[in-house]
């Protein structure tokens, strides 16, 4: 057997996959640095939103989001907030029904936030009309313009889905600096700089407008736990372009321990390989029917998670110069592409004491994700 040839094989089929997420990272980091939405002018028309708050077991965070969203300067009659409370503590749901709200209560045996909104909307009394349907999470807090903004953008942008810029709450711990970063530089690449060559903006689980009969009719086809892809990908096969405002913040908790730090990751990982698996098969008819969004949507799930491919970088490039030094010069150099990608997207106030410490904890984070998959699957299988 010529093991040369096997390892051969092996460095350059990493070495192209990992160059191809850099690279895409790259182009859109760049693209990054320009702002398409300068100023965003006042609407003439006051849309009626239906602000929608799925909480499960998040007692200590919900009654502020509420409140926040009742405060806002947009006028009171023009909105409407559902919170979908599901296993919280009676006492929090006495305080919550004590707010100009609707509550709902749902006891669901294996609970999703798929299955909150697919409640709240049947719940729907028929009679209610809105234009606009707004997702929160319940730990987010927004700001007392937060809905004129959203309305103005709306109008501005004349389409059925727009994603507010989402920023960190917090920043505490190594794993909520690590996660902020992380939202950051997604914001960077895959909306700011996706809007900025013309192409839609990904979406998030809170932070995002739908239009209401659209997400009425589309909600309930949803399935997995990860309904903002699923509905991304409803939106794409509809031609349908997703906007970005960078102006319109929320702002959201991130999780200041290791292990949940982890278990998001690795959630988020499992949610964008369901992605491919679901939609690879729509990547050669999108291209020849010319449905650019769509087709970048398909590549942009076919990436290599940034953590993993870090972490490739990082262990290739020590170890392949002791085999072969010429070929580690292709690491190096895919190293220091990498990196630029990073450095531009990444906002500068992200970037302080902590930084270099954060980032040494990174490949320990993705070692953490990649051994409580193997763990998980071990256990199932006994």
């Amino acid at each position: 057997m010529n093991y040369w040839l096997i390892l051969y094989i092996i460095n350059y089929t990493l070495l192209f996959i990992v160059a191809f997420t850099t690279l895409y990272l790259l182009f859109f980091a760049i693209a990054s640095l320009f702002n398409r939405h300068t100023t965003i002018p006042r609407a003439k028309r006051q849309n009626r939103f239906l602000v929608l708050i799925p909480s499960y077991r998040k007692d200590k965070a919900i009654l502020n989001t509420v409140s926040a969203i009742l405060g806002q300067t947009y006028p009171q009659r023009m909105f409407d907030v559902t919170v979908i409370s599901d296993h919280q503590s009676e006492m929090t749901n006495m305080r919550l029904a004590q707010y100009t709200i609707t509550l709902l209560t749902p006891n669901f045996e294996k609970s999703s936030k798929v299955k909150s909104l697919q409640y709240a909307m049947l719940k729907l009394l028929e009679f209610k009309i809105y234009d606009i349907v707004l997702i929160l999470d319940a730990d987010n807090i927004v700001e007392p313009e937060f809905l004129e903004q959203m309305n103005d953008a709306f109008e501005f942008s004349g389409t059925k889905a727009i994603q507010a810029h989402r920023v960190p709450k917090n920043r505490d711990t190594s794993s909520a600096r690590l996660s902020s970063i992380f939202e950051e530089i997604n914001n960077s690449i895959f909306r700011r700089g996706h809007i900025n060559v013309g192409l839609s903006s990904a979406l998030l689980g809170s932070g995002v407008a739908y239009d209401f009969i659209w997400f009425k009719s589309n909600i309930m086809k949803a399935r997995t736990n990860g309904e903002d892809k699923e509905l991304e990908a409803m939106l794409m096969r509809q031609h349908i372009f997703v906007d970005y405002f960078d102006s319109i913040h929320i702002y959201d908790e991130k999780t200041r321990e290791t292990s949940d730090f982890n278990r998001k990751r690795g959630r988020w990982a499992t949610t964008q390989l369901r992605s491919i698996f679901s939609n690879i098969r729509f990547l050669p008819s999108a291209l020849l029917s010319r449905q650019y969004d769509w087709a970048d949507k398909i590549i942009q799930w076919m990436l290599l998670p940034r953590t993993i491919a870090l972490t490739i970088i990082m262990f290739m490039s020590v170890v392949v110069p002791f085999v072969r030094l010429k070929a580690a010069l292709l690491w190096w150099l895919l190293a220091f592409f990498f990196g630029l990608a990073m450095a531009i997207a990444t906002p500068n106030y992200m970037v302080d004491k902590h930084w270099d410490k954060d980032f040494i904890t990174l490949p320990i984070a993705t070692a953490g994700i990649i051994i409580r998959k193997i763990r998980d699957k071990f256990r199932r299988k006994q």
